[in-house]
């Protein structure tokens, strides 16, 4: 199977994770439970975890899974690794619990610690976006489907549009809002954050705080396919994957930035 056989076959298996975590939304319970971080986790992240596991190892090319819902695999073991699948079942667990609707699922492919392969699916709107390296980045909604292109920008423009967390606000990333002319702050939770930016409805996502790689590497896919960048704020590179620790560094995400 070539890439972009891969993302149609991801494509369809993020759509049915979403309906597993549809048919739990609807419940009155979720059953809530705390990991040993303290982040909640729900029926609906395992129930969309155990689909996507076994739906991508019945794929004709069987790639490992890094999941955040999996057991740890150890470095030793991941350094191997040339190719690779990023799962997060359902980014934006708080979000759900708040049923807010702005939660995601996120299946990225790994090649030697770069994203090539992005799927993102939005299961309270029906709607998906994707991206294979090299040939752009999609958004598919009420079953049409149209290219995505981020908006051209200058740092120094006045009014920018910053996207931030909704359950994330430090004092690090309002410093570094305070430091642009007149920004509009644009709140999502979740990978929508980096959607927004490659439609081009919004300019910056600076995260100056904790994630994992889950939580970035399909939507980075799909951001950088529609002309953007996802940069580690200490080393200004590309964000990279499958490193010894999965934690990301500080990162700021771009439009297209001039």
């Amino acid at each position: 199977m070539n890439r972009k056989e891969l993302a149609e076959e991801a494509i369809q298996i993020a759509r049915r994770a979403g309906g597993a975590i549809m048919a739990i939304y609807g419940k009155e319970d979720f059953g809530v439970e705390l990991k040993q971080d303290e982040s909640p986790l729900t029926l609906a992240d395992m129930a969309a975890n155990r689909l996507i596991c076994e739906a991508l190892e019945q794929l004709p090319v069987r790639y490992p899974i890094v999941s955040e819902e999996n057991k740890a695999i150890p470095c030793e073991e991941r350094r191997k690794f040339e190719y690779n699948w990023l799962v997060d079942p359902l980014d934006g667990t708080k979000e759900f619990i708040k049923r807010n609707g702005e939660f995601t699922v996120n299946i990225a492919l790994i090649h030697n610690g770069a994203p090539v392969l992005g799927v993102v699916h939005v299961p309270c709107l029906g709607e998906t976006y994707w991206a294979v390296k090299g040939e752009g980045a999609y958004w598919e909604r009420n079953g049409e489907t149209q290219p995505i292109r981020a908006a051209s920008f200058r740092l120094s423009d006045p009014g920018l549009h910053v996207v931030c967390s909704r359950s994330h606000l430090n004092a690090d990333t309002q410093a570094f809002i305070g430091r642009l002319q007149a920004p509009e702050l644009v709140a999502r939770g979740s990978s929508l954050k980096f959607l927004i930016l490659a439609r081009g409805e919004a300019h910056l996502y600076p995260r100056l705080g904790p994630t994992m790689e889950w939580d970035t590497a399909a939507a980075q896919a799909i951001l950088e396919e529609a002309g953007g960048m996802v940069i580690d704020e200490e080393t200004k590179q590309p964000l990279r994957y499958n490193k010894e620790n999965l934690r990301n560094p500080y990162f700021i995400a771009y439009g297209k930035v001039q």
